[in-house]
């Protein structure tokens, strides 16, 4: 499998879970800029939606979605807990925390990834995620991860997006718990691994 996939963004997350899993996937970098593949290839071919992350299977066909993927990346190794069984209600979990990080604190730090938005957004754009970050801290005070003790996809996905708030000078010592649980993850050796094939750290 390909993983598509630009250093530190949201793709970072399947990442993490397909080494976390053992699943072999070749990376291939876009440049989302000019939506070109690092091999020169015009990334809108792969995706027309022209952003990563973008899993192409060995057969050729495209799931896009980072909530998509890292789901599929679970199924296909059960044994790792990564994603509980479907039907499940640890399933239905999960699927609350992707969607609450995808909806809640994802798409506010895109508010401040866009340059030509004015302050007054920014502004609030960050007191919208201080109070996401709070209901994070509150969970994790009592939960080593978001399921549990069992890291999951979910806590890839976390730690991927809170992990942008340092761009923004948002010092995540406010949320204690939260602070704890990203030097948590980040000391795993899977997510280091994930770090390092993306230049993001040495």
């Amino acid at each position: 499998m390909k993983l598509y996939y630009s250093p530190g963004a949201c793709s970072l997350s399947p990442h993490i879970v397909a080494l976390e899993a053992g699943i072999p996937i070749a990376l291939h970098q876009v440049d989302l800029a000019t939506h070109k593949t690092a091999e020169g290839g015009d990334f809108y071919a792969t995706n027309r939606k022209g952003y990563v992350p973008t899993l192409e299977m060995d057969d050729g066909a495209i799931l896009t979605e980072g909530l998509a993927i890292v789901q599929y990346l679970g199924d296909q190794r059960p044994g790792s807990g990564l994603v509980p069984a479907a039907g499940t209600m640890a399933r239905y979990r999960l699927q609350e925390w992707l969607t609450f990080i995808g909806t809640e604190i994802h798409k506010t730090f895109s508010i401040l990834f866009n340059k030509a938005n004015p302050e007054e957004a920014k502004k609030l754009a960050k007191e919208r995620l201080a109070s996401r970050f709070a209901v994070l801290d509150a969970h994790l005070a009592h939960s080593a991860y978001l399921l549990g003790e069992q890291f999951s996809a979910a806590d890839a996905y976390a730690f991927t997006v809170v992990s942008w708030a340092h761009h923004f000078g948002i010092d995540l010592a406010t949320w204690p718990h939260l602070k704890a649980y990203i030097e948590r993850i980040g000391a795993r050796p899977k997510v280091q691994e994930a770090m390092r094939a993306e230049g993001l750290s040495k």
